[in-house]
Order: C-alpha cells, then structure tokens, then sequence
C-alpha cells in the first residue's frame, strides 16, 4: 500500500532563536545539518520512491541528505513552500507577541480564522498543498512518497489527512527533523507514527517548543 513519509527540514537559526522563518530562505545551522544525516541513516532501509520538497533551502538540503542513499532526485515544488508569514517573517516570537498582540492571540486560539498579516491563511496553505499530496499519491501508487516541509504544512496536512479542519492544528507538534507516516488503505488513509525524532538520540539535546 501506498505510504507517505512527511518530513520537517533540519534545524536553522531562526528555529533556535524562535523567529518566524516564513519565506525567508535561511539554511541549516549545524545541528540541523547533523539532525539530516541521522534522519538519513534512519531512512536509509526504507525503499523511496520519489522525494519531494519545499524550494526553501533548509528544506532543499534535508532532501539532498535523505535522497542520497537511494540515488534519487529531489523534485522541488512550490506546493510545499512555508506558509507566507507576511510582517511576522523575521521577527522573534517575543516582538509578535508586543507588535501584534492581539491577532497573535487569536493564532493560538483560532489559527483556522486567522490570515497572518500581509502573509497567508492555513486554509491558503491546505488548498496548494493537499491537492498536490493527493496527486502524488495516486500517481505513485504502491510506492513510499516523501514530502520535505516545514512545521505549518506538515500540521496543515496531518489535519487534512485525518480530516480535521485546520482548528485543530495546535493539536500536534513537530519538531524539526521529525517524521511523520500515514499509509492507505482503501479510501481510509491511517496515521502510523508521528514526530519520530527517535534517532536524534545521539545529539543529546531537549526537546524545544512547538516552533
């Protein structure tokens, strides 16, 4: 049956200080080069098929890293680009939450009503990204279809999958270079793990905030 392997890209800066990443195209810091190559290693066995991924670097490069063992290609793809953050891209959480306290507080409370300033909705970034997924899907068939992204597409998509709508998207956490696998069976899609960081052991580090 048809398995996808949704991925978060490795570790940035902005990731470490808590700053909207958005579209803003930063790369891998160290750590996040280190957490892609474990995650590389830990894929190494499955049989990919095809890798997919955001045309974001930090996503570009995890691709790179898992692809390699299987002699595959990344295929880049605006559907799997971050959410546009807009005026919050650039800013650490702690200038959000002063600048823009109010719509800030809605984003915790009712992120499926809230268009980020200047930037996108989650319902913006379900009606690229879903579509897309469900294609793949079919045309691969039988195949195992990995999807580099960042945080808000993959909680996007989960929801989608699971068919929630997008206020349930504070109900899963994703840590950067985790994995998450959902496998078809019929018309029913089903959730096998989530946030799989278990091969990050080596680094030694807590675990960090939903960011």
């Amino acid at each position: 049956m048809p398995e996808i392997i949704l991925i978060r890209h490795g570790e940035t800066q902005y990731n470490a200080k808590e700053t909207f990443r958005g579209r803003a195209d930063v790369p891998l810091n160290e750590n996040g080069l280190e957490q892609a190559q474990l995650l590389s290693e830990y894929l190494t066995d499955d049989k990919i098929d095809v890798v997919y991924s955001s045309p974001l670097k930090r996503a570009v490069k995890t691709a790179e890293i898992i692809a390699a063992p299987h002699r595959l290609k990344v295929n880049v793809v605006e559907n799997l680009n971050d959410i546009d953050c807009g005026q919050w891209q650039g800013l650490t959480l702690e200038e959000v939450q002063e600048k823009y306290e109010e719509i800030y507080q809605d984003w915790l409370d009712t992120p499926e009503q809230v268009r980020l300033p200047g930037g996108e909705s989650l319902e913006d970034v379900r009606s690229r990204v879903l579509p897309f997924v469900q294609d793949a899907v079919m045309r691969y068939g039988e195949g195992k279809i990995v999807f580099v992204s960042h945080r808000v597409v993959n909680k996007v998509l989960i929801c989608a999958l699971l068919r929630l709508d997008n206020s349930s998207f504070w109900s899963f956490k994703m840590d950067t270079a985790a994995i998450t696998r959902f496998t078809f069976d019929g018309n029913r899609v089903v959730l096998t793990s989530h946030n799989d960081t278990s091969y990050l052991k080596p680094l030694n580090q807590p675990p960090r905030n939903d960011f």
